[in-house]
């Protein structure tokens, strides 16, 4: 008896020879056994076909990557204004000045994309006006904070060859700037994670890179300085006269709101994503769990991101809160065991009703009166009687402060205020199989 599997054939075929077994209908004697083959078979040929078919929710992927500049930068355009201004005087009369600014703020904020979104744009501007203006952009904690490194890496824009050995540090600067004068070039060089410069190398670093020019009388001033660190206190490890060059432009960026996130993730989901791929209440849930993380865009970014892979591995064709909860548990810790044991049984039993509510939702969000319907019904399958809606209030709050749900009293304008809530750490169907595995104990 011989049956065809395209297109399914090569995935069965690398299941059995993972295996080591070649598995023929026809080595299958027994009638019962040809029937549990069959729907083994036709199990595999289904997933197999929806695999092929299924087509995904990505349309560019690397839109979201971790290095990628958008056009524009949502909630970043007064910082930008105020860099340009900072540099405005360095078009009009590049020789007379150069210019040294630091972008300070918390990790998310955007400060690299704002440097390099900014660096590009004034490298066009300068293009425009006739002037060889470039932009580098070095990660000091790639180059371990190490001035020599870094300097090597600015020498290498203009000479890729250039030997990594035999040279110093000052020789280095010596180098670049003798590179500048023969191209008749400006450079604005982006330090990005610049406290690592700083915990390296200390103010004699800073002091070099600040001062350069008292050592280059009636030469162009030709190298200008963007600085880019998360917390200004890390200043106050140089001495005074390294400090005192870097304080005067300084662009602090603040953590963005929820809704600042809705628009940065919007702006991304249209630029990576197919057409109605990422519900509006997904990009909401997603924003709301960047919030909880200092307000974060880039960890709100990647949670879109690895929420897109999920939904392609589950064949989906849109972004669903469930792929949310999963993208979420794999990037921080999801169920806590040590505290869902701890958790009283009808603790338990309303957290259980809250896993399967949205278990089968595709809903980010429901009402706190629906779990407690489903905490009823929990506990008639234990044998318990349900508790009042106060104390199942009181249960909510704890869970709520364990991180386990989130709630949240809203306005609702036909029925006045209601608690709503979400489940923002932990895939419900695994939260489900970890409650279900503690309720044992209590039986």
């Amino acid at each position: 008896m011989e049956i065809y599997l395209e297109p399914a054939r090569t995935l069965f075929c690398y299941f059995c020879l993972s295996t080591s077994k070649l598995i023929s209908l026809q080595t299958v004697a027994a009638p019962s056994q040809q029937h549990i083959f069959r729907t083994v078979m036709h199990c595999i040929c289904s997933r197999g076909n929806r695999l092929l078919q299924h087509q995904s929710v990505f349309k560019d992927e690397s839109k979201l990557d971790i290095n990628y500049v958008p056009p524009s930068l949502p909630h970043r355009e007064k910082e930008r204004r105020l860099l340009s201004g900072f540099f405005e005087f360095l078009l009009q009369f590049p020789e007379r000045m150069a210019q040294r600014v630091i972008i300070a703020g918390d990790v998310g904020t955007g400060k690299t994309a704002l440097s390099k979104h900014f660096g590009t744009e004034l490298v066009l501007q300068g293009n425009k006006r006739g002037l060889k203006l470039r932009y580098i952009h070095v990660n000091c904690r790639e180059y371990r904070g190490s001035l020599f490194l870094i300097l090597h890496k600015s020498v290498a824009f203009f000479r890729p060859n250039f030997p990594r050995r035999g040279y110093s540090a000052e020789e280095l600067l010596g180098t670049l700037m003798q590179c500048l004068d023969e191209e008749d070039a400006f450079v604005i060089l982006a330090l990005d994670e610049f406290d690592s410069l700083i915990e390296r190398e200390g103010s004699e670093a800073i002091y070099k890179l600040t001062r350069l020019q008292e050592t280059r009388q009636d030469k162009p001033q030709r190298l200008s300085l963007v600085c880019i660190l998360r917390d200004l206190s890390l200043l106050e490890r140089l001495d005074v006269s390294a400090r005192s060059t870097l304080q005067r432009n300084v662009v602090n960026l603040e953590k963005y709101g929820r809704d600042q996130l809705v628009d940065i993730l919007n702006d991304r989901v249209s630029m990576a994503f197919e057409a109605n791929a990422v519900p509006e209440d997904s990009v909401l849930f997603i924003a709301e769990l960047a919030q909880s993380e200092s307000g974060n865009a880039r960890f709100a970014i990647e949670l879109l991101w690895r929420a897109g892979k999920y939904a392609d591995s589950e064949v989906a064709d849109r972004v669903l809160p469930e792929c949310i909860r999963l993208a979420f548990s794999s990037i921080l810790p999801s169920v806590k065991k040590s505290e869902l044991a701890s958790l009283g049984l009808h603790e338990q039993l309303l957290l259980l009703s809250a896993a399967r509510v949205f278990k089968e939702s595709e809903s980010a969000y429901t009402v706190l009166s629906e779990v407690e319907k489903g905490y009823a019904i929990a506990c008639e399958e234990y044998g318990e009687r349900p508790s009042s809606h106060t104390q199942v209030w009181k249960y909510a709050q704890f869970l709520s402060a364990l991180g386990f749900i989130k709630l949240e009293v809203i306005t609702v304008s036909t029925r006045g205020r209601t608690t709503q809530v979400s489940l923002p750490s932990v895939a419900s169907a695994e939260l489900e199989r970890e409650i279900l595995a503690s309720l044992k104990k209590h039986r």
